[in-house]
């Protein structure tokens, strides 16, 4: 398996969902507590990385083995047929990749206390989950809620913790807090995975995959994916009013017009190798300047 088979088996293009939550918990930390663990941190970024590709990697594993033979996915399109990659060899890997990500977290857990471990647990789960058993999750109706939640929040909300352990406090103000912060976030995610169904709604009814999309239909789907960009806009103005985040990143504000641009051009087509990049331009660019303009109005 050559690198970039690899890389692409892993998905590492879209690591921008995993990378920029974790950037922004550690802003949060250092904004609102004024403290950084960086070893710790370290260690779990690393942990949270090498997990992130394993999922990814098990997700297009699970897709090769469920595609059914309506048409030419498992030979054609997933990377695993395409590629003739020994999906035993796929299995091992992932494997080891789960198990090295969840030793890791569980020493870290030793060291800061046990609700790392539940919350990692709980991410784990989601992960696993995601693409696996009878109904995987990104099956199911919710599978925009699990992704969104379990990146865009759980993985600020544990970087939080890590960098505050010894003074957090576990009450509504703080999670609602963190919740806030990573509200952006957490809708990007979930508008990437809703736009991914949009363009993939008939390859997904013939693979029995019944989204959130095929029961809202194309045009609601189009109407949500509006509106939570929309929600994330109105977030990022809330966190500065609240004083959890510097008057700076308001200055995400600016990249209003270039979302309406993108999400003009996904609302007119939906055919994912046309118009999915534009939820990824979203995702990516909003992320990243949230991140920049958080870390201006530290200085």
């Amino acid at each position: 398996m050559s690198l970039k088979v690899f890389l692409e088996l892993v998905e590492i293009k879209a690591k921008t969902a995993s990378v920029l939550p974790f950037l922004i918990g550690l802003c949060y930390s250092w904004y609102n507590y004024g403290t950084l663990n960086i070893g710790y941190v370290i260690i779990y970024f690393i942990a949270m990385f090498i997990f992130n590709m394993a999922v990814d990697m098990l997700d297009n594993y699970n897709d090769y083995h469920k595609a059914t033979d309506v048409h030419d996915y498992k030979d054609k399109t997933n990377i695993i047929g395409r590629e003739n990659l020994d999906d035993k060899l796929v299995l091992k890997w992932l494997t080891v990749m789960i198990i090295v990500s969840a030793i890791m977290g569980i020493a870290l857990a030793a060291k800061v206390g046990w609700p790392l471990l539940w919350m990692g647990m709980f991410c784990y789960f989601v992960g696993i989950f995601y693409s696996s058993g009878p109904k995987p999750l990104s099956s199911l109706p919710l599978g925009e809620v699990f992704s969104g939640f379990t990146m865009g929040f759980m993985i600020s909300l544990i970087c939080v913790y890590l960098n505050s352990y010894e003074t957090f406090i576990w009450n509504w103000v703080t999670i609602g807090s963190i919740a806030l912060i990573s509200l952006p976030n957490t809708l990007w995610i979930a508008n990437l995975m809703l736009a991914n169904n949009l363009c993939d709604l008939d390859e997904d009814e013939k693979n029995n995959r019944f989204t959130l999309v095929h029961y809202i239909k194309r045009e609601g789907a189009k109407k949500l994916f509006v509106g939570l960009n929309i929600i994330a806009f109105l977030a990022i103005v809330l966190a500065v009013v609240l004083g959890i985040a510097p008057w700076t990143m308001l200055l995400t504000l600016l990249i209003v017009p270039f979302v309406m641009k993108e999400t003009k051009k996904l609302m007119a087509v939906q055919i994912k190798s046309q118009t999915f990049i534009c939820a990824v331009k979203i995702l990516a660019i909003g992320a990243f300047v949230q991140v920049v303009t958080f870390v201006l109005g530290m200085f």
